[in-house]
């Protein structure tokens, strides 16, 4: 009895704030860049996540620069309803050495959750890749995941990978050389580890690069 009780009491507050959420328009000036559908409650019906480029452009470097927002819509009775708004961490279209050969970024629904990958070069030979997924749970979305990839075209290929949830950690550097010289190369690092995380953070908390920890054994912190 207590059983349907709570099933009913979840369902119940679940229609109420669906019934709360505003309907969703696309924000004049707004240009759409990508979008993907999926389940991301579990309620089996697919909910639509669109990043766009917003209308406030500023100039960088002479160049057009426009800060990114990220939505996720519920369809409720044929009409998208705004579920989640978020802008802390996605990069602004003028990112980066080439910005304007970037790809936008890449939406992706796997299990119930959430992923965005960012890929940017940060000169002409430096390429920054970041993958965080997001998962919905106990009311909110909260990073469970983080890929964070930095490569030379041929010195150095830095790899760290974040379970939040399991506390799972990889650290992986390989390093070569792109000339013929005889300079030393730095030792290859790989370690895998469990760090003790306090507390997954929400989505509309999270800025990438304002966390660290360090790496046991290295004098190096991760930032994520």
């Amino acid at each position: 009895m207590k059983q349907l009780f709570s099933l009913a009491t979840s369902l119940l507050l679940v229609v109420l704030h669906a019934q709360s959420l505003k309907d969703f328009k696309v924000p004049k000036g707004y240009q759409k860049i990508s979008q993907a559908k999926g389940d991301l409650d579990k309620d089996g019906k697919d909910e639509t996540v669109i990043i766009f480029n917003t209308d406030k452009m500023v100039k960088k470097n002479d160049r057009e620069d426009f800060p990114r927002t990220l939505y996720i819509l519920k369809t409720i009775d044929g009409t998208l309803k705004i579920w989640k708004e978020n802008n802390t961490f996605l990069f602004s279209s003028g990112m980066g050495f080439y910005p304007e050969d970037n790809a936008p970024p890449e939406i992706s629904i796997k299990n119930n959750s959430l992923s965005i990958t960012q890929i940017f070069n940060t000169n002409s030979r430096h390429t920054q890749t970041y993958k965080h997924t997001f998962r919905f749970q106990n009311g909110d979305f909260y990073l469970i995941g983080s890929y964070d990839r930095f490569e030379d075209t041929c010195d150095f290929d830095y790899l760290n990978e974040i379970n939040f949830s399991t506390g799972k950690v990889i650290v992986d550097e390989e390093h070569a050389s792109c000339d013929e010289d005889e300079r030393v190369i730095p030792e290859d690092i790989h370690k895998e580890f469990t760090h003790p995380f306090k507390a997954l953070i929400k989505m509309n908390n999270f800025r990438i690069g304002e966390n660290k920890f360090k790496i046991p054994g290295l004098k190096k912190d991760i930032f994520y």
